[in-house]
């Protein structure tokens, strides 16, 4: 019988941390940064409390990492939506819709939007967002022309970025989900269309439809 290969020290070490960025997440999410500990965080990863500070230098050292994986994710699937051969209007319309249903992921806004700041602070969840899900967005706007000689490309990203959380903070707070992505897309679609046009804006999708309609409504808001 062949013997299984023995795992090297970083196939062992990437298994540990993911282990306790998982079973933090469930805590973090469940109970909040505060009421969470590192013993808990620990049982529930099957992993001793002194592994834990092996991998990380306290509780919100892992925060942190918690937040960056759940940043990185919400900016793989804006740009997973958004493949290359998407014309500029299409892709920045298409990937505000993808960071609207990524942040839809249960306890994501949460994390980022709430106990983020409160935790780690506005400066370094900004710094977080510049390197993800706004850096997309400021490519985006880039790519479409948005602003153009006009006003500041980084002003303009960052208070796009700040519309885009709010809309994501209404949507977990239980406002209508096809209301504030519609007025979003009608907000970029206005801005990036070319002058002296009139957008038309098509029927705001039902939750239950709207991936299949997806496609006829940015057709719609972009032409």
């Amino acid at each position: 019988m062949a013997k299984t290969p023995a795992r090297t020290n970083r196939e062992r070490t990437e298994t540990t941390r993911l282990a306790l960025t998982e079973a933090a997440r469930t805590l973090f999410v469940s109970k909040g940064y505060g009421d969470t500990s590192t013993p808990e965080i620990a049982m529930a990863a099957g992993i001793t409390r002194g592994a834990l500070y092996h991998h990380f230098n306290d509780k919100r050292d892992l925060f942190r990492q918690v937040l960056l994986l759940e940043a990185q994710a919400v900016a793989a699937d804006i740009d997973a939506a958004t493949p290359d051969e998407l014309g500029p209007r299409d892709a920045l319309l298409v990937g505000s819709e993808a960071y609207l249903k990524a942040m839809t992921v249960p306890g994501r806004t949460r994390l980022l939007l709430i106990d983020g700041p409160a935790v780690l602070g506005l400066a370094e969840m900004m710094s977080m967002d510049d390197a993800t899900s706004a850096n997309s967005l400021r490519q985006g706007l880039a790519r479409a022309g948005m602003g153009r000689g006009e006003v500041s490309l980084d002003a303009l990203a960052r208070l796009l970025s700040a519309a885009f959380d709010r809309a994501a903070l209404e949507i977990d707070a239980g406002a209508d989900a096809a209301k504030v992505r519609a007025a979003m897309l009608w907000l970029l679609s206005r801005r990036s269309r070319p002058r002296g046009t009139r957008p038309r804006l098509a029927r705001p999708c039902a939750r239950a439809t709207w991936p299949p309609c997806r496609a006829a409504s940015i057709r719609a808001w972009s032409a």
